[in-house]
């Protein structure tokens, strides 16, 4: 039996300690893979093995905000540290008394991390003891996927943010990934167009982009890749992907060139110089149906909203920065031309649930966003690199793989090179 064998059969019972990441205060000098207590799961909580976790850009804002976070709401990394991530994919090995019927040793699950539950446990650590708060976090407050194991508190199951997998096959990484390609895909689910079937029919919103219609993403970086990838489901005839740097627009040609045209949809990568005219030509003057900002830059999200056709709608996907938020709608065109502007943060359990089947019915390949691979000792640095831009997708974290080097630039990743890596590296 080989390692991955054994590890996927026999969900080995945890040692008193574990590796994680933990920050203890503000700053990326406060953060640190270090041993901590193995939990203990209460009635009503389980205990998760960690097969894979992602590591987000969000941890930035983590450690810059701490306390002053609206997911944190007062409580003090200093005085009360947190295990981070907010991305994993789960394997059960203890169940609390009071879910034993629910749950079962060896199950996989994945996590969605955004709980629309206030706390349950620790209250007073919480600004006026959590009043009024409803909401609370995977990987901020509660613990998180960078780690050996993860602590799965009643928030999360009473969220119904623990989800069963489509298929038990699917890759850890797959399963990990799943949480920010959800995002995308709740994002596309705000856009929405009406129809009428004829001159007397009552109008009827349809979600999604317009099939049949022109469909622009600007910014071509891993989440506007994923956008042009899921958004060749709705089938529009052209989609446009357009990004000042070269190379990104060669990797969507390549990457998902074969996906748009398996799906009917032209697939034109252009640079914004090109970009009106490009939209402009293909649409016979029509211009957008659809358009998706997948940066956060403000002059770039202004001059964008002038791709829209009568009855285009702009998504607001790359949150812009405070003191730079605002922009200018010409409320003449909202009036004539019924312009409409969207947005959305984060998913929710139907989303994630969305993604899982979507990848397990290879309708989305995750493999094409990995960048790097590593262990858990190696997430200060991926941060650091993030934070220095030099990051161009999602890195990967397996916690139970004894690997030294982090290894980045990863061309694609997939299940057999999964298995590959962890055969060699599992302890």
């Amino acid at each position: 039996m080989s390692k991955l064998q054994a590890y996927r059969t026999s969900p080995a019972a945890p040692g008193k300690t574990m590796k994680a990441v933990v920050l203890s205060g503000i700053g990326i000098e406060n953060l640190a893979t270090i041993d901590v207590p193995v939990p203990t799961p209460g009635a009503n909580q389980l205990l998760a093995r960690v097969d894979a976790a992602g590591v987000c850009t969000s941890i930035l804002k983590i450690m810059d905000q701490g306390a002053a976070h609206t997911y944190f709401n007062g409580w003090d990394p200093a005085k009360f540290p947190v295990i981070l991530g907010d991305e994993g994919a789960l394997t059960v090995v203890q169940i609390g008394s009071n879910l034993k019927s629910t749950y079962k040793v060896g199950q996989r699950l994945a996590i969605q991390p955004a709980v629309d539950v206030g706390p349950v446990n620790h209250r007073e650590r919480y600004k006026n003891n959590a009043q009024g708060m409803n909401k609370t976090a995977v990987g901020y407050t509660l613990g998180g996927n960078l780690a050996q194991y993860i602590l799965v508190q009643e928030e999360v199951i009473d969220g119904q943010c623990l989800l069963t997998l489509p298929d038990d096959n699917l890759a850890y990484f797959a399963v990990s990934m799943a949480e920010p390609i959800s995002c995308v895909v709740s994002a596309q689910e705000r856009q929405y167009h009406l129809y009428k079937k004829d001159a007397y029919a009552q109008r009827e919103p349809r979600l999604g982009m317009l099939p049949g219609g022109t469909t622009v993403v600007i910014g071509a970086g891993p989440m506007g890749l994923m956008h042009v990838e899921l958004a060749t489901r709705f089938k529009p005839k052209t989609l446009i992907v357009c990004d000042r740097i070269q190379d990104r627009l060669d990797r969507a040609k390549k990457t998902i060139g074969p996906v748009a045209q398996a799906n009917g949809v032209t697939l034109l990568a252009v640079t914004p110089d090109v970009l009106k005219e490009t939209v402009a030509k293909v649409s016979g003057g029509a211009m957008a149906d659809d358009v998706v900002f997948a940066v956060g830059i403000q002059p770039v999200q202004q001059a964008g909203l002038d791709l829209l056709g009568k009855g285009g709608v702009a998504n607001l996907f790359g949150g812009l920065p405070k003191g730079s938020s605002s922009l200018q709608v010409d409320g003449i065109r909202v009036h004539y031309d019924e312009i409409k502007l969207v947005g959305s943060s984060g998913g929710a359990p139907s989303d994630l649930q969305t993604t899982l089947q979507v990848i397990a019915k290879n309708q989305f390949d995750p493999g094409n966003y990995v960048f790097g691979i590593g262990g858990l000792q190696h997430a200060p640095e991926v941060l650091r690199l993030i934070k220095e831009g030099k990051i161009e997708g999602k890195v990967i974290l397996y916690p139970h793989a004894n690997v030294d080097k982090l290894t980045l630039g990863v061309e694609h990743w997939d299940k057999a090179k999964e298995e590959a890596f962890l055969n060699e590296h599992l302890s």
